[in-house]
Parts: C-alpha cells; structure tokens; sequence
C-alpha cells in the first residue's frame, strides 16, 4: 500500500520551529538585530529628534555626541541620526515589497514549470538566460528604463530576483511531485490544479520562506545601490544611499557621515543572515539528520 504523507504544516509546527531557533545562538543574535532595526524604522517618527529634511546652515559636520544631534550632522546640517532611522524606515520598506513581488511572481511560474514539464521547457529557458545576468546588472537596468522612483526601485529589485525564486519553487515541486502521497493523489484523479493547490504548494512554503530570507538583505544592499546611482529614492526623502552618495565626498572631514548608515546597512544584512540561516535549519526536516 502507498504511504501518503501529509503536508507540511507550518501551524502546527510553529513551536518546533521556534524552539530551533531559540536554541540557536547565531540565529537569536540576528533575531535581536533584526528587531531593534525594524523597531528603529517603524518608530522613526516618534524617536527621531529632528526632521530628516532640516537643514542647519550653520552647523555642518557637527561630530557626534554633540548636544542635540547624537551622531553628528552632515554638510548641509542635517540631523545623521534621524535621517539614518527615516533610512532604516525606507530600506525595509523597498525590502518587505521586493521580497512580495519576488514571491507573487516567481512562485506561481516556479510550480507550473515544475509540475507540467511542457512549460518546464519554456520558464527554466527564461529563467536561464536571466540568471546568467548578475541581480544587480538587471535591477539597475530595469531602473534606468522606468527613472528613479521608490515604486520603480521595488519594481526592478522585485523582477530581478524572480528568476532566484522560480528556480527555488521549481526544485521543490519537481521533488514534492515525486513523493507517494502526490502520486497517490494522482491515482485518485485528481487535476493538477487541486494537486498543486493542496498539496505541493504547502511543502514549498519553507523554502519560500528561507528563500525570502535571502532575498530580503540583497534588496537592502539593492536599494541603497540604485539610490547612490541616483536611480532610486530621490531627495529630500532620506535614503541610506543616498546618505552614503552624500558623504563619500567629506569621508576626510566628516567620516562619520559614512560609517553611520554604513553600519546600519551592515546591521540589516547580518541580522537577515544570520536569522535566515537558522530558519532554514529549522524548516528543513532533514537538517537535524545531518548535524
């Protein structure tokens, strides 16, 4: 008799997950930076003590610790340190909707290639050629054509990293369709749309999720790029690139400038990193066999 396997379920395994990762030192460490940097963000408004946009004529490069401005101020007098939360606020926003078009594109293509291998022939064609093309090449590319724009910038990050996500969903289905339980499900006739639905959909969803993780902290590092190129966030509104396309001319006379929203998108990245790694140990059901 064939054996169906149940779905994964990440209801139910929510708890095991959490214990993993709670267990995991390097994970936890991430998990803290992720969350004093997305609670930076999401409080800007309310923590930071100037407006980003304020200029100060008369108090340029102010070093930091100076009374009223903690880090400093830049060549027109603006407050770094709230224009580095405001930074934090839009490089997670950029990020989070990358990461959404990324998913909302390249999975539904990603699950049709893997389960009906006449569009496999078609999808991982494209999917190659795009894939030849270094992220960075096609998302600079993309925002060249459409101008500098938040909405642009999201867009051409989000397009360059589906192929990433077909070729991850596409593995996935092509292993899921091979297990008893999708076999058995097709000896029971049901349509490949209620199959993929039901049941291949649901055991893609952690390599959706780590896959994500991935993709989050090459969106940051994506949005300052094209924001230093002046091909992303335009001014006033503040950027960490566009700090950093601001400072790189006075990194001799006021470094700080610099380092600061530099540090901020080392913080990001890592803490993605870090975290992503343990939350793909934790949703693999295969990785405690293999420590």
């Amino acid at each position: 008799m064939t054996t169906i396997t149940a779905p994964f379920d990440l209801g139910s395994s929510r708890g095991r997950i959490w214990k993993q990762v709670r267990t995991n030192r390097l994970g936890m460490t991430g998990g803290i930076m992720l969350a004093v940097v997305v609670l930076a963000g999401v409080a800007a408004p309310l923590v930071a003590p100037h407006d980003p946009t304020a200029t100060h004529f008369d108090l340029p490069f102010q070093v930091p610790f100076t009374v009223g401005f903690g880090f400093g101020t830049d060549d027109l007098g603006r407050d770094i340190l709230s224009r580095t939360l405001y930074g934090i606020q839009v490089s997670l926003v950029v990020g989070v909707l990358s990461v959404l078009l990324a998913v909302v594109v390249g999975t539904p293509l990603g699950l049709l290639a893997g389960y009906w291998r006449w569009l496999d022939a078609i999808i991982s064609r494209l999917t190659d050629v795009a894939l030849a093309f270094p992220f960075l090449i096609i998302a600079v590319g993309l925002a060249a054509i459409s101008g500098p724009s938040l909405t642009n910038a999201v867009i051409a990050i989000g397009i360059s990293h589906v192929p990433a996500m077909i070729r991850i969903v596409r593995g996935e289905t092509l292993r899921i369709t091979s297990a008893d339980f999708v076999t058995s499900a097709k000896t029971l006739d049901a349509g490949g749309a209620r199959i993929i639905a039901q049941h291949v959909l649901p055991n893609c969803v952690s390599a959706i999720i780590v896959q994500a993780t991935v993709i989050m902290p090459v969106a940051v590092i994506g949005e300052a790029l094209l924001s230093f190129l002046g091909l992303g966030i335009q001014p006033p509104t503040p950027s960490l690139g566009i700090m950093l396309s601001d400072a790189q001319q006075y990194l001799g006379q006021a470094p700080w400038a610099a380092v600061v929203p530099g540090v901020a998108i080392a913080v990001i990245c890592l803490g993605f990193n870090l975290f992503g790694d343990a939350l793909r140990d934790a949703l693999d059901p295969t990785a405690s066999d293999r420590k």
